[in-house]
């Protein structure tokens, strides 16, 4: 391209380095009127940062009021999330405790024409010997509830006429190592041993609500009980035996004693304790230890690797909690949507003056929502780590181990910049929309 200089016709490149260059804020010839404003002269992201941070801690009382609704909430929300995965960390310790260390065998069984139960296979007397040896497998008992008929347990050897008739205590034959399987534990005493159901010795050992409604509360005297006429001594009493609560109720004889005196046909039920995550393991090698022949004559119980109860209970105690924890935290946004409405009524003429001067709607807004953001976030970082210091410290009083997830604290003080966000939306908006001439008047 080429433009024509005086008469001679003659023709200068544009870009040739004699032609001038446009003055900046001045518009070039064949540019539109307004020019493109210079880059120092803009409204920048560092400039909206600085607006509106500039005004925050200039009311510090107010400032800690608007921070304090988002630090409870935060730390309200953290906390309880931190709680929830705790407790329902203990609740699943506890339900794995008792029911992911424990196998329980049964003879299968079938029902008759007249809608009866019986066995169709019976436990050998040595099954706790055959499946101790399995890998896993911690203890083993064998145990059987023998039926009294019309016989009676009690404390005295002669029996009243004259006295009501009760219900005896349950009667049950074990092996020596029944109160280690069940978790029970000796209030006082001992339990009995091997050598005594090899010699089906008339020893007994009382369950703790079966040894008060027989009056008896210690050993050291050598008390004795009389089962169907015969004397036992009581060696023995227990308590505490979470995985067989009905125990407690009971008389525990040696299984050789009640096979010799009391007639028991046959046990019902091995009980396992195992390792925890060797259920399904020890499950399938007892069967085949017990009856190589015939595995399938067996019913097993066999816990899976966690605890589908202590799931259930955790999402349950996850729910409740997160509910408590949402309701704070909506009480915390709302309180940073008060204030900051209330800030711009204040500041009313001050944003008609800086919309006279040139701001736009939008850099007003801005403005705000930053401001909203920041105090947000503050009150999220705060509040979050409130939130754990709660969890570790009623952790530690209680004895229990603190689960706290770290996204969950991380996540906590953004979600503050979050409510921040859209707690200022709405007064932002208010802002943005006030015109200099209403406000400069309202001023």
């Amino acid at each position: 391209m080429t433009t024509a200089i005086g008469e001679e016709n003659a023709t200068v490149p544009t870009d040739s380095p004699d032609a001038a260059d446009p003055v900046p804020g001045e518009a070039a010839p064949g540019s539109p009127l307004v020019t493109k404003v210079p880059r120092a002269d803009r409204f920048t992201m560092g400039d909206l940062l600085a607006e509106a941070t500039a005004d925050i801690g200039t009311r510090p009382a107010r400032l800690v009021m608007t921070v304090l609704g988002t630090v409870l909430g935060i730390g309200a929300l953290v906390a309880t999330l931190g709680f929830a995965q705790t407790t329902a960390g203990q609740i699943a310790r506890q339900f794995d405790a008792v029911a992911a260390t424990q196998v329980v065998i049964e003879p299968s069984s079938a029902q008759t024409a007249s809608g009866a139960s019986v066995a169709t296979s019976r436990l050998p007397w040595d099954a706790a010997d055959r499946v101790a040896l399995l890998v896993g497998v911690e203890s083993a008992a064998l145990i059987g509830e023998a039926d009294l008929g019309t016989e009676t347990i009690t404390a005295v050897p002669v029996n009243d006429p004259s006295a009501p008739a009760v219900a005896p205590p349950p009667l049950f034959g074990s092996t020596a190592d029944l109160l280690e399987v069940t978790g029970a534990r000796l209030a006082t005493g001992r339990m009995f041993d091997t050598g005594h159901d090899a010699r089906a010795d008339r020893v007994a050992v009382l369950g703790e609500r079966a040894a008060e409604r027989l009056g008896i509360n210690r050993v050291d005297s050598q008390p004795s009980i009389f089962i169907a006429g015969l004397a036992y001594a009581v060696i023995g009493i227990f308590d505490e035996a979470e995985r067989r609560a009905e125990l407690l109720d009971a008389v525990v004889v040696p299984m050789s004693t009640a096979r010799a005196d009391i007639a028991l046909g046959a046990a019902e039920e091995l009980l396992i304790r195992i390792t925890p995550g060797a259920g399904q393991q020890v499950a399938e090698q007892a069967v085949v230890a017990l009856a190589p022949d015939a595995p399938d004559s067996f019913d097993v119980s066999a816990p899976s690797s966690r605890s589908e109860l202590g799931d259930s209970v955790q999402a349950d105690v996850n729910v409740v909690f997160l509910i408590l924890g949402g309701i704070v935290l909506l009480a915390g946004g709302l309180g940073i949507a008060n204030v900051t409405m209330l800030t711009v009524m204040e500041r009313t003429p001050e944003i008609g003056l800086r919309r006279a001067l040139g701001s736009t709607g939008r850099q007003i807004a801005g403005q705000f929502v930053v401001e909203s953001v920041v105090i947000g976030l503050l009150g999220g970082l705060i509040g979050a780590s409130i939130g754990v210091i709660a969890v570790v410290g009623v952790s530690l009083a209680q004895q229990w181990t603190p689960i706290v997830d770290p996204l969950v604290a991380i996540g906590g003080a953004l979600l503050g910049a979050v409510v921040g966000l859209v707690a200022g939306g709405i007064p932002a908006r208010r802002a943005a929309r006030i015109e200099p001439v209403s406000a400069l008047r309202a001023g």
